[in-house]
Protein backbone atom coordinates (compact mmCIF):
# COMPACT_ATOMS: atom_id res chain seq x y z
CA UNK A 1 0.00 0.00 0.00
CA UNK A 2 2.83 2.58 0.77
CA UNK A 3 3.64 2.14 -3.25
CA UNK A 4 0.17 3.13 -3.72
CA UNK A 5 -0.58 6.15 -1.67
CA UNK A 6 3.31 7.30 -2.72
CA UNK A 7 2.19 7.62 -6.49
CA UNK A 8 -1.64 8.99 -6.20
CA UNK A 9 -1.83 12.31 -5.69
CA UNK A 10 -5.37 13.48 -6.20
CA UNK A 11 -8.50 11.45 -5.93
CA UNK A 12 -11.88 12.34 -7.54
CA UNK A 13 -14.69 10.60 -6.11
CA UNK A 14 -17.94 10.82 -8.98
CA UNK A 15 -21.26 9.81 -8.02
CA UNK A 16 -24.59 9.94 -9.77
CA UNK A 17 -27.60 11.65 -8.37
CA UNK A 18 -31.59 10.59 -8.40
CA UNK A 19 -31.78 12.22 -12.03
CA UNK A 20 -28.67 10.18 -13.48
CA UNK A 21 -26.52 12.75 -13.70
CA UNK A 22 -22.79 11.90 -12.85
CA UNK A 23 -20.81 14.83 -11.04
CA UNK A 24 -18.09 15.27 -8.76
CA UNK A 25 -18.42 14.55 -5.02
CA UNK A 26 -15.66 14.83 -3.49
CA UNK A 27 -11.75 15.89 -4.32
CA UNK A 28 -9.04 14.65 -1.83
CA UNK A 29 -5.39 14.54 -1.48
CA UNK A 30 -3.24 11.66 -0.74
CA UNK A 31 -0.23 12.74 1.34
CA UNK A 32 1.29 9.35 0.76
CA UNK A 33 1.52 8.43 4.40
CA UNK A 34 -0.18 4.61 5.27
CA UNK A 35 -1.01 3.99 9.04
CA UNK A 36 -2.29 0.34 9.94
CA UNK A 37 -2.70 -0.24 6.02
CA UNK A 38 -5.15 3.14 5.65
CA UNK A 39 -4.08 4.96 2.74
CA UNK A 40 -4.45 8.55 4.65
CA UNK A 41 -6.24 11.18 2.70
CA UNK A 42 -7.00 14.57 2.87
CA UNK A 43 -10.24 16.65 1.79
CA UNK A 44 -9.89 19.44 -0.88
CA UNK A 45 -13.30 19.99 -2.02
CA UNK A 46 -16.63 18.57 -0.96
CA UNK A 47 -20.14 18.29 -1.74
CA UNK A 48 -22.37 19.89 0.16
CA UNK A 49 -25.98 21.41 -0.31
CA UNK A 50 -25.26 20.36 -4.14
CA UNK A 51 -22.28 22.70 -4.69
CA UNK A 52 -18.44 21.68 -4.36
CA UNK A 53 -17.32 23.91 -1.98
CA UNK A 54 -13.34 24.40 -0.81
CA UNK A 55 -12.76 22.94 2.43
CA UNK A 56 -9.01 23.44 2.99
CA UNK A 57 -6.12 21.32 2.17
CA UNK A 58 -3.23 20.99 -0.22
CA UNK A 59 -1.84 18.07 -2.54
CA UNK A 60 1.31 16.84 -1.49
CA UNK A 61 4.08 17.24 -4.07
CA UNK A 62 3.42 20.91 -4.81
CA UNK A 63 7.14 21.00 -6.34
CA UNK A 64 6.15 18.86 -8.64
CA UNK A 65 3.62 20.81 -9.57
CA UNK A 66 5.30 23.98 -10.00
CA UNK A 67 7.69 22.78 -12.11
CA UNK A 68 5.05 22.32 -14.75
CA UNK A 69 4.55 25.90 -14.20
CA UNK A 70 1.14 25.15 -12.36
CA UNK A 71 0.78 27.04 -9.49
CA UNK A 72 -1.85 24.97 -6.49
CA UNK A 73 -2.13 27.77 -4.06
CA UNK A 74 -3.29 30.57 -6.68
CA UNK A 75 -5.76 27.71 -8.80
CA UNK A 76 -6.79 26.56 -5.13
CA UNK A 77 -7.70 30.54 -3.95
CA UNK A 78 -9.14 30.73 -7.73
CA UNK A 79 -6.37 33.39 -8.56
CA UNK A 80 -5.69 31.41 -11.80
Amino acid sequence: MPTVAASVDLVVHLGIDASGRRGVNEVVAVPGRVEDDVIETEALFVRRGGALERVGGVPPRREAYERAGIDVLALLAGDR
